[in-house]
């Protein structure tokens, strides 16, 4: 009998066991990396009040049962969501799950009517940073930054959907 691969799927959060993922994959690279900070943990404690409620979504990916990666994207103005929380298992990277999910999120953008996808990341992800640039995001110049409330926040990128 032939072997099956593995197929990572991407579904949007639908239980607590997904919540508890989305918390869990998240806090495990911000602590690796970085500290925790309260914008953090607003986010993570209830990404169905702070991303899905006000209109956005979250999604997890899935590889069998284990969810080993999840994005969001968030309302943040008039047609602009921001690509928030993006994280795979570090034993799942560099397999495609950052683009899958990428990919999930930016068609979800578009069908909610967004223009535009804004991003904050750190420039020592340098891998996450060129996945973004391989989607057209493009680094936005120091007079269009708007404040941020991560101190870790040194990259700041959208993408135009129109």
């Amino acid at each position: 009998m032939p072997e099956t691969t593995p197929t990572v799927t991407i579904a949007e959060l639908e239980s607590a066991a997904d919540a508890a993922a989305f918390r869990t994959l998240n806090e495990a690279w911000i602590e690796r990396y970085f500290t925790l900070e309260d914008e953090d943990r607003a986010i993570l404690g209830d990404p169905i009040g702070r991303i899905v409620a006000p209109g956005g979504a979250v999604f997890v990916a899935r590889l069998d049962d284990e969810v080993i990666g999840c994005i969001g994207i968030m309302p943040v103005g008039e047609r602009v969501v921001e690509l928030v929380k993006m994280a795979v298992s570090p034993a799942h990277q560099g397999h495609g799950t950052g683009r899958k999910l990428i990919g999930a999120a930016l068609d979800r953008a578009r069908a909610l009517g967004a223009q535009r996808i804004a991003l904050e990341s750190n420039s020592s992800l340098a891998s996450a940073v060129h996945l973004y640039e391989a989607f057209g995001f493009r680094h936005l110049e120091h007079d269009e930054i708007a404040p941020s409330p991560y101190v870790r926040a040194d990259v700041h990128m959208v993408l135009d959907l129109v």
